[in-house]
């Protein structure tokens, strides 16, 4: 197991892996008992870290017999013996669903009625048809689905909403990438999880790429307010206003009948 805790900029202050680590499994046994008891987690797999951590959070906290990975590939993922590595080690059932034939048909038919499909349409598709699978796997098991995201991801609108950002508890969306990485290592997942480099298995750039700059840059900035780069601070601002929207369930008009 690797017990390398040592803080750094990008966490909380004083932040306890092992404790955090076991306050969460303590929230997710109890979450399960109010909202779904003897249901199943179904977790969205990619092989990356946040899933990884989730997943092996949800395996202490109830048992792999309780655990449901859904491997989500779009067409040939290069890295998917990643995500198959994840749930041999856990344990879990999983199931693999492809969804390129269904990407293909809907992006065909919205192409036949639309006169401009958008190219970021088109790159937030496949996460939301990723998450319709991981809900209805969810929905035939017994489930219930966990959110993978972290910190980091939220604070500059790195999840797509209805996609990766949906589900219905999330373990690690006050943690940064650092604090994330560091619960993996305190719950023993081998490196190749919680150290592989962010990427989505849709494009060939990594988060990072897309983004511009680095999580350790950015949890350092969540963390202590500190940047070096005035571009990236400007860049992460920018990110991070835009869309504050996707932190909120849902705006809804404030009637109040008398």
């Amino acid at each position: 197991m690797i017990t390398d805790f040592k803080i750094c900029e990008g966490m909380a202050k004083n932040f306890d892996a092992i404790k955090v680590k076991n306050d969460i499994v303590a929230w997710i046994r109890n979450w399960f008992e109010e909202n779904g008891p003897g249901c199943n987690a179904i977790v969205a797999i990619s092989g990356g870290k946040d899933s990884s951590v989730v997943a092996a959070l949800c395996v202490e906290a109830l048992g792999s017999d309780r655990v449901i990975g859904v491997l989500l590939p779009k067409g040939e993922q290069f890295d998917i013996d990643v995500s198959l590595a994840l749930v041999k080690h856990l344990g879990i059932k999983h199931y693999e669903i492809n969804i390129q034939k269904c990407f293909d048909g809907l992006l065909d038919e919205m192409k036949k009625q639309l006169p401009d499909v958008k190219t970021q349409t088109v790159t937030n598709l496949p996460p939301r048809l990723r998450m319709a699978a991981t809900y209805a796997v969810s929905q035939s098991c017994n489930g219930r689905v966990a959110n993978t995201c972290n910190l980091s991801e939220d604070w500059v609108g790195y999840a797509t909403r209805y996609g990766d950002g949906a589900g219905d508890f999330s373990p690690l969306s006050r943690l940064t990438v650092q604090e994330v990485k560091a619960v993996g290592r305190a719950l023993g997942l081998p490196s190749m999880f919680v150290d592989k480099t962010p990427i989505d298995g849709l494009q060939p750039k990594t988060d990072e790429e897309n983004l511009g700059f680095t999580y350790a840059v950015l949890d350092r900035y969540i963390r202590t307010g500190k940047i070096d780069d005035m571009s990236v601070k400007e860049n992460i601002d920018r990110r991070h206003n835009a869309n504050l929207f996707k932190l909120r369930f849902m705006d809804c008009f404030p009637f109040n009948p008398e």
